[in-house]
């Protein structure tokens, strides 16, 4: 009897520090989503024929992502894209291009994000972007980045074409 009561009170003691050692730490559950909103610059684009600079020829073409990623773990998600694209131009201005914009998140370390994504103009033209996105700013709600796309276009009678471009958003 007296070595089945030293065995039940070691066994208590043990569970009872077990448990005060363990760690709460609560875990991101997936699938995660966020919205965002971004401003992005074409800078140059490139083709067989010509290099065209935004700013060139009296013109300015801005565009304004907005979109929607669905994040499936802390290293992958999906995202899907639209950029409606303002070109102002002889003192006017007008909505020149829709981008319906779909892709997949490779999510890294420290706040990097590279994407891949599928691209469909109303211009006609298609293709895909490669985009290098980092994390600049975190708050208890919202995230700034900045991101690098990198357009990759064909279609509609011209050229294959490669363009840079610059682009600052924030999620929510």
């Amino acid at each position: 009897m007296k070595h089945w009561l030293t065995s039940i009170g070691i066994l208590l003691v043990t569970t009872s520090f077990a448990q005060q050692t363990t760690t709460t730490t609560a875990a991101v559950t997936y699938p995660k989503s966020y919205g965002y909103f971004s401003v992005v610059h074409p800078l140059v684009t490139v083709d067989k024929d010509e290099t065209l600079y935004n700013f060139s020829n009296g013109a300015y073409t801005i565009g304004f992502p907005f979109g929607v990623n669905i994040l499936t773990s802390n290293t992958s998600g999906f995202s899907f894209e639209i950029v409606p694209f303002v070109k102002s131009a002889g003192g006017t201005s007008k909505t020149s291009n829709v981008l319906f914009h779909p892709g997949y998140m490779f999510r890294k370390k420290h706040g990097f994000t590279i994407l891949t994504r599928a691209a469909f103009e109303t211009s006609g033209r298609y293709g895909a972007t490669l985009v290098f996105n980092k994390i600049i700013a975190k708050t208890k709600t919202n995230n700034i980045f900045i991101a690098t796309p990198i357009p990759f276009r064909f279609g509609n009678d011209k050229p294959a074409s490669v363009g840079f471009n610059v682009q600052i958003g924030i999620t929510f």
